[in-house]
C-alpha cells in the first residue's frame, strides 16, 4: 500500500520544540524521515522568526530540507494569515525562484482560486484546505479540484463529535463528486490523534507533527515531529496501511 506519511514541522506554533531556523526546519525534517514521514509540510519563517512568503527565505528552507532528505516531497504553505493581502500574497509567491513540489491553499481564504492557477502554471502541486462544507463547495464550484493533488480535510473545532459530523459532510459532497483525488483528513490538539486515526482507517492520506499537536496518544509532551511520525506509523500498521 503506497500511504503518504506527511510531517507537518511548525506551522503558528509558538513552543519550544517547533523549528523555526531553516536549519531546525531542515534537521526537524530530516529527523521525520527517519522516523518514516515520506513527505514534508512545513511553515518558512524568517530571521525574526515570523512566517514568512518571501522568496529568498522560501528558497533557504527549501534548499536546506532538501539537501538533507533528498527525494522526499517538499510543501509549503501559503495560509493568509503569513501574508494577509490578497494582491501583496500573490506576488509575493509569483516571485519564487524556487519551488516547492505543492503548496496548501486554503479554500477559506480570498484568492484561493487565483493562487491555485498560478501554483498550477509552475507545475507546483495544490493541496486544496477544506475545513468546511463551505471550503468543499467552493473547491467543486471552481473545476480545480481534479487538478489537485490532494484534498485536506482539516478540522478546527476542539469538539469531536462536531468535528466527526463536518468530516462527514465534507465526505459526502466529494463522494457525490465521484472525485478520485487522494483525501488527507488531519485534526489540531484535542482532534489531532482520533482525525489521523480515522484517516487511516478511510484509507487516506496521513499528517501529524508540531503543527498539529504537542502531545502523543497518551496526552505526554513529544519530544519533537519524529516521536510524533514514529506513534502515527504505529497506528498505520495496526490500520494495515502499511
Amino acid at each position: 500500500m503506497s500511504l503518504t506519511l506527511q510531517a507537518c514541522l511548525n506551522g503558528a506554533r509558538a513552543h519550544p520544540t517547533v523549528p523555526v531556523t531553516p536549519q531546525q526546519i531542515a534537521a526537524e525534517g530530516w529527523r521525520s524521515v527517519e522516523a518514516g514521514a515520506n513527505a514534508l509540510h512545513l511553515h518558512a519563517r524568517s530571521h525574526d522568526g515570523r512566517e514568512t512568503l518571501e522568496a529568498e527565505v522560501c528558497a533557504e528552507v527549501l534548499e536546506l530540507v532538501r539537501a538533507t532528505s533528498p527525494g522526499v516531497p517538499v510543501g509549503l504553505s501559503t495560509g493568509f494569515w503569513i501574508v494577509p493581502d490578497e494582491r501583496q500574497r500573490y506576488a509575493q509567491i509569483r516571485e519564487w525562484h524556487l519551488l516547492p513540489d505543492y503548496c496548501s491553499v486554503n479554500f477559506s481564504e480570498p484568492g484561493a482560486e487565483e493562487l491555485c492557477e498560478l501554483l498550477f502554471s509552475e507545475g507546483v502541486g495544490v493541496e486544496a484546505g477544506l475545513a468546511s462544507v463551505a471550503d468543499a463547495y467552493r473547491l467543486l464550484e471552481s473545476g480545480l479540484a481534479e487538478r489537485c493533488v490532494r484534498l485536506l480535510i482539516e478540522i478546527e473545532t476542539q469538539d469531536l463529535a462536531e468535528a466527526l459530523r463536518e468530516v462527514e459532510d465534507i465526505e459526502v459532497l466529494l463522494d457525490k463528486a465521484l472525485l478520485k483525488v487522494p483525501r488527507l483528513l488531519h485534526g489540531v490538539d484535542a482532534t489531532a490523534w482520533p482525525l489521523l486515526e480515522l484517516s487511516l482507517q478511510r484509507g487516506y492520506d496521513a499528517r501529524i507533527g508540531l503543527e498539529d499537536t504537542l502531545a502523543l496518544p497518551d496526552g505526554r509532551l513529544a519530544s519533537g515531529n519524529a516521536e510524533l511520525i514514529t506513534q502515527a506509523r504505529i497506528l498505520a500498521k495496526k490500520a494495515g496501511q502499511i
